[in-house]
C-alpha cells in the first residue's frame, strides 16, 4: 500500500488532511490498524512501504504534495484514498 490516490479521485477529493497531517508513524499505524487491520498488516510487512510512509510523514507539505502527485500515477492506487483520508482524520487520537 502506498500513500496514493488515483488522478480522478484526487481531483474529486480534498487531499489537504493527508498533506497537512501532524501524525507520527506510530499514530498512523494505530489508526490504520483500528480501521483496516489487513491493510495495516500489508503495509508493515513491506519495508519499502514503511519507508515511503515514514518519508512522507517527515516531509514538508510541498514535498508531500509532490509525493502524492508522483504516486497518483500508480494503477489501482486510488482504492486506498478513502482509507488514507480517514486515517489522516483520526490518527491524532492514537
Amino acid at each position: 500500500m502506498s500513500l496514493t490516490a488515483g488522478a480522478g479521485m484526487a481531483s474529486a477529493q480534498d487531499l489537504s488532511p493527508l498533506v497537512n497531517t501532524t501524525c507520527s508513524y506510530p499514530q498512523v499505524i494505530g489508526a490504520l490498524t483500528a480501521q483496516n487491520p489487513e491493510a495495516a498488516s500489508q503495509l508493515t510487512a513491506s519495508p519499502a512501504n514503511v519507508g515511503v510512509v515514514q518519508q512522507f510523514l517527515v516531509a514538508d507539505t510541498t514535498t508531500r504534495q509532490q509525493m502524492i502527485s508522483r504516486l497518483q500515477t500508480i494503477p489501482g492506487a486510488d482504492q486506498y484514498i478513502g482509507l488514507l483520508l480517514s486515517v489522516a482524520a483520526t490518527c491524532n487520537s492514537f
